[in-house]
């Protein structure tokens, strides 16, 4: 036991502080703790290569000898020399070393520095190893007119939450006329940076017009409960790309996020897609008018959304006794009607003097309704809406189905209800 004089203050010795190297020799105190877990090999610099370590059968220093010669700077050499060599214990195997009888020792190779490698955390790299990949696979139905996205799963996606991880959905968009009108988005996943979806997303009345100048836009994103969703990446294709009835599978990189052109051609801008089942029906003596469903309408309300319903006139309507409508679908953009079809009774050889007037609506409350668009089938129509008609009028009993493009102005039709 030690003793010690009244008043004098206990010494502690340095061991008692710090972390103590246990190895076999003189005990020493090691200078920082984070020499025990070396960075390598970004830690070691290029030129340093491992120390050779010295035989087992190599004669020992005397220790009088070194003894004599120790300066009081061998201290610290010591120390440094200890974590060298407990670098190089993480190289390559040191070989033996030339005894005093063996020629002239060959010259070691300069040590390569360490190539880099991909820094998954830093995000420095390039976009695949920034952001993440995308698997998915697209088909045009060019007979149903629909355009089926099947999205897969991501790999390796930018963490965005504080628990590193992420809560990720995907969303399509149809470019150009990015909107609420032909987005769709898969379901959110939590928590994780590799998710698996497998959902298939359609578009439909995707014409073979749509495919040629149509662009897909996929982006990648973080759900956030108390703020706004985050951006994580992209990637656009052009669906001129597809080939009709062919699935093609994609697995691309996910780029950052790209500016949407906002000067295009307004005279391409749409006011959405409908679908329109015609039949003469030989047994009840009239023309068969269904309204199936609409895609892609533009938003008339504050929300971003319409109202939609439709109606239809078979002009020239002395009587107006002509006008069927259907019923009223509440905040959508895609609606879908499906409804029983309206008949208008009329001798087929009538018809070829007629016009079929389709109006869509967006219902409003205490004031008027919004016309949002509309479309004219009948004997001075044009294009798709001409052979609609005429392949009506050739095919008696037989229902045909065909889209047709909203216009934002209809000849003829009056806008208010």
């Amino acid at each position: 036991m030690t003793l010690r004089r009244r008043g004098e203050k206990a010494t502690i010795s340095i061991q008692e502080h710090m972390a103590i190297d246990v190895c076999p020799g003189p005990i020493r105190p090691i200078k920082q703790i984070s020499d025990y877990f070396p960075r390598f090999p970004r830690g070691l610099p290029p030129d340093a290569g491992p120390r050779a370590a010295a035989p087992p059968d190599a004669p020992a220093r005397p220790a009088a000898a070194s003894a004599g010669r120790r300066s009081p700077s061998d201290g610290a050499r010591d120390d440094d020399e200890d974590v060298d060599q407990l670098f190089g214990a993480y190289g390559s195997s040191p070989g033996p070393s030339p005894g005093p009888s063996s020629g002239p020792s060959p010259a070691r190779p300069p040590a390569k520095p360490p190539e880099d490698e991909p820094d998954a955390d830093g995000y420095e790299s390039d976009d695949c190893t920034a952001l993440g990949t995308l698997d998915f696979s697209l088909l045009y139905d060019q007979e149903s007119n629909a355009l089926h996205c099947t999205i897969s799963k991501a790999k390796g996606l930018k963490p965005m939450d504080h628990n590193g991880l992420a809560d990720p959905y995907v969303k399509l968009h149809l470019l150009p006329g990015a909107s609420k009108a032909n987005k769709l988005r898969t379901k959110t996943l939590r928590n994780t940076l590799n998710p698996t979806w497998n959902e298939t997303l359609t578009y439909y009345g995707i014409t073979d017009e749509d495919m040629i100048r149509k662009t897909l836009r996929i982006s990648v994103c973080d759900e956030d409960k108390f703020r706004h969703n985050e951006f994580i990446g992209e990637t656009r294709v052009p669906l001129k790309k597809l080939k009709p009835n062919h699935t093609k599978t994609f697995s691309i990189c996910l780029e950052k996020q790209l500016p949407v052109d906002k000067t295009e051609d307004k005279s391409l801008e749409e006011r959405g897609r409908i679908l329109i089942s015609l039949k003469y029906s030989s047994q009840k003596q009239g023309l068969l008018v269904g309204i199936v469903r609409c895609a892609h309408l533009a938003a008339m309300d504050a929300n971003g959304y319409s109202d939609p319903y439709v109606k239809t006139y078979l002009k020239p309507d002395v009587d107006k006794k002509s006008k069927h409508k259907t019923a009223v679908k509440k905040k959508t953009l895609n609606p879908e009607f499906n409804e029983q079809e309206f008949c208008y009774e009329i001798k087929h050889g009538d018809l070829a003097k007629k016009t079929l007037e389709v109006t869509v609506w967006d219902y409003d409350i205490g004031k008027s309704n919004d016309f949002i668009g509309g479309v004219v089938l009948g004997i001075n129509a044009k294009g798709e809406r001409l052979k609609h008609w005429f392949d009506c009028l050739k095919n008696k009993d037989k229902r045909i189905e065909r889209w047709h493009t909203l216009t934002s102005e209809l000849p003829g039709a009056v806008l208010s209800d």
